[in-house]
């Protein structure tokens, strides 16, 4: 298993980034909130988790270890693939995700796009036992006070500047974008179209 990545960070796209390590670059998945955290040209680690398919190799990339660790424990519920468990930690952060079920949240699992009511009620069933600790490093509990993500626009706009694009275009393409959006949409969606559009400018 290839349990992190460390390197220069050679290409950054709106689905992974490629990280050069001992010469090979290597192709890296990894959602719009870690893309946001790399530079072209600088050098960084991603904690990895490697999924193997009878007809791919799909190396998933996240910002630490606990992130890593959680998307193959929410794998372990029937129904949730690596492309589902990358889209939840997509949309909430590890903290976020594990509140919501140990406390049987339902309405912050079908937030994410994929999940259903069914699905977000067999998540907590079968995952409810063995999430682990949402307590914070003093002891007090964290169900009243998580602390969320940032907002969606701030996750695209880091991600179009890590991608080269200057502060008013990805702004420009982020206010059409946000035009056309719901209120809690995909990241990974919104910064394709965001691309798309500022493709169209060029």
């Amino acid at each position: 298993m290839i349990a992190s990545v460390h390197g220069r960070v050679a290409a950054l796209g709106p689905d992974g980034a490629v990280v050069e390590v001992g010469g090979v670059g290597i192709a890296v998945s990894c959602s719009p909130a870690t893309l946001a955290r790399l530079r072209v040209g600088e050098s960084a680690r991603l904690a990895t988790s490697l999924v193997v398919r009878e007809d791919s190799l799909t190396l998933y990339g996240f910002a630490d270890d606990d992130e890593r660790g959680l998307f193959e424990l929410l794998q372990t519920a029937n129904g949730v693939g690596p492309k589902l468990a990358q889209t939840i930690l997509g949309v909430h952060p590890p903290r976020e995700v594990r509140r919501a079920i140990a406390t049987s949240d339902f309405a912050t699992l079908v937030k994410v796009p994929g999940i259903g009511r069914k699905g977000a009620e067999k998540i907590v069933i079968e995952l409810r036992d063995r999430i682990g600790s949402i307590s914070g490093p003093d002891g007090a509990g964290e169900l009243a006070g998580v602390t969320a993500i940032a907002p969606w626009k701030d996750q695209v706009l880091h991600a179009l500047a890590g991608l080269g694009f200057t502060g008013k275009e990805a702004a420009e393409a982020v206010d059409l974008v946000a035009a056309e959006s719901s209120d809690n949409p995909e990241v990974a969606i919104i910064l394709r179209r965001a691309i798309q559009l500022l493709g169209r400018t060029r």
